[in-house]
């Protein structure tokens, strides 16, 4: 597939730190994307949240106080142990899809929730590509969507 137009488009990332080989590896993919459609890197906003549970708080405020024509998020929780899994993908999950249903834009979820390292890494840039490249394109691709529908409407 084609990357799609990104030319004009503004982006808004919000990206978790936690597991920064991953999750920087996965910035790196999306801005690529990017670029590769024709975009500008200042039309791409980042902002950086302790982890995968604050991104979906952060693209409301995003979204409350800012008007941009996409949001990607982007992020790695890997299993452990624990239920901590569970809760924090889940919960991730959930809110970056409320908000996605909520508002007129593309909300993109671009955070891998994996059983182990190596699976992360195979998706962040190594065996399965870049989910990254991917959940960019798909934003893109998307807001183009979105603009024609609402072109048709008026």
């Amino acid at each position: 597939m084609k990357t799609p137009n990104s030319s004009g488009l503004k982006v808004v990332i919000v990206i978790s730190e936690f597991n920064p080989v991953i999750t920087e590896s996965l910035l790196n993919g999306a801005m690529d994307a990017y670029i590769t459609g024709g975009g500008k890197e200042d039309d791409v906003t980042i902002y950086h949240v302790p982890g995968a549970y604050e991104i979906p708080g952060t693209v409301k405020q995003v979204l409350e106080n800012q008007s941009p024509d996409a949001v990607v998020t982007l992020g790695a929780v890997i299993r452990g142990g624990t239920p901590h899994f569970d809760y924090v993908a889940g919960e991730c999950a959930r809110g970056v899809c409320e908000l996605s249903m909520q508002y007129d834009i593309p909300i993109m979820f671009g955070v891998l929730t994996t059983d182990n390292l190596q699976q992360a890494l195979e998706r962040s840039g190594s065996k399965a590509g870049n989910k990254g490249w991917n959940v960019m394109e798909a934003a893109i691709h998307t807001s183009a969507v979105y603009k024609d529908i609402q072109s048709q409407s008026n």
